[in-house]
């Protein structure tokens, strides 16, 4: 089958892509503004990559077009496609047909950590020699790939594992399909890792989103598991409308929790019984949480607690999840996918952490519909607090500056790029922390940085 991929540069749709090649389809695809990761993927991967959606790629012919959710009414590729009444499916209902069927499917859910639970969750299965298929929204660093079917290597035949780990986001299927991804994956086990407000520009209240999220947990078999974060009031809402699946919580000393934790280790229990000691390299209380999660539905699927935790020791995060991209004359630069104010503020505290009393510069682009609409003007400040200094990028954010006046002269918002890196160089320093936080590309941020940083350097030298 050839199929055609309307934004398939997006992580979840070049998931899909790979997904898609891998089983043995003919695959090609089209997008606008791309960036790394998902490009390079693509690139490695040799699937063929179209810039734009023009109309004439309908003379591609390809067996259907698959949907992404970055398409709207309007676009010239979609008006060809709906005039000449082409055959076309949302990328979540061609993953639920063609991939997901007959699968444990395995999903994490939840305003932050699903890229990370997800990484950590197949992780564990891999080293336990399960072989799992996974489609996760980012790179995790242990497989280099964000998306595979999961075949067995140890097998001569091409039998495929019983395991799928997919990141089961609630942002909107499509432009004709308003319900949530995550609805179409028809879970064997839920992650619930946490429910906060977000995406305003489709959701018009925490209620709404507490609806697709009890919609999810409406399809997961009484056979299977919920796992979720016991101290979330929000999603114990959820489960207060109605639960037909075991329930385990962590967070809490009735269900999976650490005692005792350092930056980089922690002791492991479930309810009163040691687990074991996690000691790994990722920093914070979120991730902690989000390895509870992982060990939990681990368990679940065969994989003693010991042998997660053994796992998660050798973990390597996910690619733009607290990545160093560099480090100039004593100056570590980091890359960050927070976009959030929770999110942003669990990054710097970790960071702080692990740090100590060295300068923290944070650097923001607040790039979510979310954001640019200012849901968050009253929080933003407050989550950056922690950090040193504040350096802000934004063109269309007006709000921005007016929310950031609070930390007065520690806070500076810029619009043209080329002045932001210009005013982060001059002020760093050796032994100093740059935290760049976006969802997106940046502008190429952090090449450009670690450039000026060694051109300024040298001139001071």
């Amino acid at each position: 089958m050839h199929i055609h991929i309307l934004g398939i540069c997006g992580t979840f749709m070049g998931g899909i892509a790979a997904l898609a090649q891998e089983a043995g389809h003919q695959v090609t695809g089209c997008d606008q503004n791309v960036y790394p990761p998902m490009s390079t993927q693509l690139e490695s991967q040799g699937i063929e990559l179209i810039s734009g959606f023009s109309a004439d790629q309908v003379k591609l012919r390809p067996d259907i077009f698959v949907i992404g959710n970055v398409v709207t009414r309007g676009n010239p590729l979609m008006e060809a496609i709906l005039n000449q009444n082409l055959s076309y499916v949302s990328g979540p209902q061609w993953l639920s047909e063609n991939i997901l069927r007959n699968r444990w499917v395995l999903a994490v859910a939840g305003t932050h950590g699903k890229t990370t639970t997800s990484s950590m969750l197949a992780w564990i299965l891999e080293y336990a020699g399960l072989h799992p298929g996974f489609l996760i929204g980012g790179i995790p660093q242990n497989f280099d790939t964000s998306a595979r079917t999961g075949f067995n290597p140890s097998l001569h035949k091409r039998e495929v594992s019983p395991f799928f780990v997919i990141e089961a986001d609630e942002y909107d299927t499509a432009f004709f399909d308003k319900r949530s991804k995550l609805i179409h994956y028809r879970p064997r086990v839920a992650i619930l890792n946490n429910l906060e407000f977000d995406h305003a520009d489709i959701f018009p209240d925490l209620a709404a989103i507490q609806r697709q999220f009890h919609h999810f947990v409406r399809i997961v078999p009484g056979s299977g598991l919920v796992v979720t974060n016991g101290t979330d009031d929000h999603l114990q809402q959820v489960l207060e409308q109605g639960c037909w699946t075991p329930v385990e919580k962590f967070g809490v000393s009735d269900g999976w929790h650490v005692t005792q934790p350092e930056n980089t280790a922690a002791e492991v229990f479930y309810q009163h019984q040691s687990q074991g000691l996690l000691q790994w390299t990722l920093l914070g209380e979120h991730n902690r949480m989000n390895a509870l999660a992982a060990i939990a539905v681990a368990r679940y699927a065969g994989v003693p607690a010991s042998t997660a935790i053994e796992a998660l020791s050798s973990f390597r995060n996910v690619k733009r999840r607290m990545e160093i991209r560099g480090a100039v004359n004593g100056v570590t630069i980091y890359d960050d996918f927070a976009h959030h104010p929770t999110a942003i503020q669990a990054t710097i505290s970790g960071l702080r952490g692990h740090v100590g009393q060295s300068r923290i510069i944070a650097v923001l682009e607040p790039r979510s519909n979310t954001m640019k609409m200012g849901v968050w003007k009253d929080k933003l400040a407050g989550s950056l607090a922690q950090a040193d200094a504040v350096f802000c990028h934004s063109r269309d954010a007006g709000w921005v500056e007016g929310a950031l006046a609070e930390l007065g002269d520690n806070a500076k918002c810029y619009i043209d790029l080329n002045g932001l890196i210009a005013a982060i160089s001059a002020i760093a320093a050796p032994g100093d922390h740059v935290l760049i936080m976006s969802n997106g590309g940046f502008g190429g941020i952090h090449e450009k940085l670690i450039d000026a940083l060694s051109v300024s350097m040298k001139q001071n030298a």
